[in-house]
């Protein structure tokens, strides 16, 4: 297996220069946040209007023309050798977590804006157009719903969202208008399936499996579905030191087993299944009084939807005989599914044979987590590219992605973009 160190013997004469922009770019983009020590940029905040605004003036440095849509998300257009033809669509998101890292989401916006800039320096028109987008609302932190600004694109946003109010009793409505947009008019940002070839998406990995592997980059096979449920067990609050062991009906005592079964069923799967606890809360939540109320969530992925729906459906199961055989009230409900969303072949093989063609090992991994491209497959066919991240560590400060890393990515990304062949039979494929 060629290592990354032999990617880059290969190109030595290559001066990284596509990764030197890319990084000042990070950098500068994650320096405008909301708190001084700490990045943090939440949807439709002023924060992510001034992002916004630095990334529009990138593209039209890029030259594309540029604008925000209806639901904020910012897109560029660099037309091809003949104007209006169907475009490549390159995208990723702005928006982050609270006390986020800042390569999740910016390094796919960026790395396609220096692509399209690199083919605009050298004059280049391609049979087709390149649209780069970067979704307003991907993590969906202030409002709790993810995939906002990819929803809207597809088509696909739910309009009840609206009426949601973020921690401080702000309505999306609300926080809309202030941004300057109109909320009656998001249905404006909505594409039809006619105007894109192919959705492609640069991430990090958020994983540590390029890095075991020791390579720059690699191809993401589906991104995981994902099923979320909300767990309560009741039993009986009681006098921590008056209540016998074999009489009592301890919730979090409950919660615990519970936790522990869904952590050995996802530990003993062959096939890729993982669960997480995230959240739990006890009450009365008294050192000396026996919890007689937990609440905990379930958050499970797998690479297909038959594989995630009977891996819940088994661990509900279990729940419940615990439930049961410890004499508790069970309230299970879910609270998110969304489906897999699988990476086309045609869009995986011309990543792969962009890889090969930089001098590295071509390496096919899922994605555990969620990105944009769920929605888009709406509209779209999607192909993601993966870069590996240091530690695999993300949505956390110490998130890092090296020069060399971000060159590679980029150096892939740009082959595809060049030599991109569309589907047969989807719109414009003869353009």
């Amino acid at each position: 297996m060629e290592s990354s160190t032999e990617m880059g013997a290969a190109t030595a004469v290559h001066d990284a220069s596509l990764g030197k922009e890319i990084v000042r770019r990070i950098n500068e983009l994650g320096a405008i946040s909301e708190e001084t020590d700490k990045l943090t940029r939440i949807y439709l905040s002023k924060e992510l209007r001034a992002a916004a605004d630095l990334i529009l003036g990138w593209m039209r440095e890029a030259g594309m023309s540029a604008h925000l849509d209806a639901i904020g998300n910012v897109c560029g257009r660099y037309e091809g050798e003949r104007p209006g033809a169907p475009c490549l669509m390159l995208g990723s998101h702005y928006d982050t977590v609270r006390d986020a890292g800042k390569w999740d989401g910016p390094l796919g916006v960026i790395t396609a804006i220096a692509c399209v800039a690199d083919l605009n320096r050298r004059g280049k028109r391609l049979p087709f157009a390149i649209e780069v987008i970067g979704f307003a609302d991907e993590e969906g932190v202030r409002f709790a719903s993810t995939l906002l600004g990819s929803r809207a694109v597809a088509g696909t946003f739910d309009e009840s969202v609206l009426n949601t109010r973020d921690r401080d009793g702000v309505s999306m409505r609300d926080a809309l208008v202030a941004f300057g947009l109109d909320p009656d008019h998001i249905g404006a940002a909505a594409r039809a399936r006619r105007e894109l070839l192919a959705y492609l998406e640069l991430h990090i990995e958020q994983g540590p499996v390029l890095e075991a592997q020791n390579l720059p980059v690699g191809v993401v096979t589906a991104i995981a579905g994902a099923t979320r449920l909300a767990a309560r067990l009741t039993g009986m609050a009681g006098h921590a030191g008056t209540v016998p062991m074999a009489l009592r009906r301890d919730a979090l005592a409950g919660a615990a087993e519970c936790i522990g079964a869904i952590e050995q069923f996802c530990r003993t799967d062959a096939g890729g299944l993982v669960g997480t606890v995230g959240y739990i809360q006890a009450r009365p939540g008294a050192t000396n009084v026996i919890p007689g109320e937990v609440s905990f969530t379930i958050d499970m992925r797998a690479a297909t939807d038959m594989h995630r729906k009977r891996a819940v459906a088994d661990v509900v199961r279990q729940i419940e005989a615990i439930a049961k055989r410890r004499h508790l009230a069970l309230q299970l409900d879910v609270t998110h599914e969304n489906r897999t969303a699988p990476c086309a072949p045609w869009l995986k093989d011309q990543i792969a044979q962009a890889i090969a063609a930089e001098g590295a090992s071509v390496f096919e991994l899922p994605s555990g987590a969620g990105h944009d491209g769920m929605a888009m497959i709406d509209i779209a066919d999607v192909g993601m590219i993966f870069v590996r991240c240091r530690g695999g560590i993300s949505h956390h400060p110490d998130e890092h992605v090296e020069l060399a890393d971000a060159d590679a990515g980029a150096r892939v990304l740009l082959r595809v973009i060049e030599n991109f062949r569309p589907q047969e039979g989807r719109a414009g494929a003869n353009c």
